[in-house]
């Protein structure tokens, strides 16, 4: 992701630890071409295709010209993202998992929002919340119980 993104995410997420009652509004901003380009190269590039089938090489081909329409789509509310594409994955026993497909234009937004709404959220977490967090895992959860049982340390969660 580019510099000025990171510092941008730093801004708010330092602003969110020193006003917590803020009430962050008129975010959409931050959703620039700039932005929107570091998104497009953190998703997976051999992910599944949305039911627009466009694939991420696809998107790549004419990213700047894409991505500026996406911007401006946004900007004039006509961006609307499109149905999920449902498929199922085999989980075994002859059981089958739907799963939902966004395209990668709406992988892209998605993953744009979840990062600002982070640099927001992540202030209000304490240190002993493991769940759904950048950089945390049930491993690390379980690496924190062993040790409070195990060496008696205590945990910094009230």
């Amino acid at each position: 992701m580019e510099y000025r993104t990171l510092a941008r995410l730093a801004l708010i997420s330092k602003r969110a630890q020193r006003e917590p009652k803020l009430k962050f509004t008129s975010l959409a901003h931050l959703l620039d071409v700039g932005f929107l380009w570091g998104c497009f190269h953190s998703l997976g590039k051999d992910r599944a295709s949305g039911i627009d089938e466009v694939s991420w090489q696809e998107y790549e081909e004419r990213l700047d010209e894409n991505l500026k329409s996406l911007v401006a789509r946004m900007k004039s509310k006509q961006y609307k993202p499109l149905p999920a594409k449902r498929v199922y994955i085999d989980k075994g026993n002859n059981e089958k998992r739907p799963l939902g497909l966004p395209s990668i234009e709406d992988k892209i937004v998605q993953k744009g929002i979840a990062q600002i709404l982070g640099a927001i959220y992540e202030e209000d977490f304490l240190n002993c919340s493991y769940g759904f967090r950048p950089k945390r895992s049930c491993h690390h959860a379980l690496k924190s119980v062993n040790n409070t049982i195990f060496k008696k340390t205590h945990s910094s969660c009230h």
